[in-house]
């Protein structure tokens, strides 16, 4: 969901805003010879960037964009996998680093966790999701199952109700596919599935010619919903090229493991061997 808004709003938005001097200087560096990056997604399930203090993250994807051949690969990390957090005794779920020292936390941890050098971080929040599905004229997905769900104290309030099938989402409803996560029969493993089918139906739809004129009217979403201390010079170039990567130059992967019961509490437990192996194909250049 968060790569969505970052290969589209940061490619199509991002580019409105450079181009209209809102962002700072064009000239700012923009001849730096690096063609990458590598930054850890994090979406929050709150109504705006001010009501993020002290929340978990919802989702979490470790995504590397190589501008050279207009390619990204991510790394899908479930919420409740098993890790240390610096500065916290005992175990505890990686959606909790957040929580416990905001996207600073988020990032040492997944780069102690995976081992890799890693800096950046690009904050989002679902409101700007309802609103870009909105402006694309919803997102065609093929709903796995029913989904019913209701959370009165959830922020905002939560009511699920999706019949299974293939059916075009309006942004309220994408919401709700997108935060559907108890009714999985492998758990948040089945959840990731669900988000990485929703985002290439969601760059499909907003790459179209009729779509592209319409994101830079996001501007406003784009700086209340979306935190990232990534450099204006590196989103200088990858807003120059980030309109030309598709579906096909897109490789979702998801950290490998299963799921268990720990003092009556659900975590997931990584393989290491396995994570390791990934890491090393994914992302070579990072390791430390």
């Amino acid at each position: 969901m968060s790569l969505i808004l970052f290969i589209v709003a940061y490619g199509i938005i991002g580019h409105f805003i450079l181009d209209n001097g809102l962002g700072g200087s064009k000239d700012e560096n923009v001849s730096d010879s690096k063609n990458e990056i590598l930054f850890l997604l994090l979406g929050i399930d709150a109504q705006d960037s001010e009501n993020e203090k002290g929340a978990r993250t919802d989702t979490m994807m470790l995504v590397k964009v190589d501008l050279s051949n207009e390619s990204v690969n991510v790394l899908s990390i479930p919420r409740d996998t098993k890790v240390n957090i610096d500065g916290r005794s005992g175990i505890s779920k990686i959606n909790a680093a957040h929580a416990y020292g905001g996207p600073e936390l988020a990032v040492k941890t997944v780069k102690e966790l995976l081992g890799l050098n890693l800096d950046y971080y690009v904050k989002v929040d679902y409101t700007i999701v309802e609103e870009a599905v909105d402006k694309i004229g919803g997102v065609e997905v093929d709903v796995p199952q029913d989904m019913y769900y209701e959370d009165p104290t959830a922020d905002p309030p939560l009511v699920i109700d999706l019949k299974e099938g293939k059916q075009v989402l309006d942004g309220q409803k994408s919401l709700q596919f997108l935060r559907f996560r108890k009714g999985y029969k492998d758990a948040d493993l089945g959840r990731i599935r669900a988000q990485q089918q929703f985002i290439k139906a969601f760059i499909e739809q907003a790459l179209r010619p009729k779509n592209l004129v319409k994101l830079p009217t996001m501007v406003p979403s784009y700086y209340r919903n979306v935190d990232t201390n990534i450099p204006m010079s590196s989103l200088t170039k990858m807003a120059l090229k980030a309109r030309k990567i598709n579906t096909d130059n897109i490789t979702l992967n998801t950290l490998p493991g299963d799921g268990k019961w720990i003092n009556r509490v659900s975590y997931f437990i990584y393989n290491k061997t396995e994570m390791d192996a990934m890491v090393r194909e994914l992302f070579s250049e990072y390791i430390y």
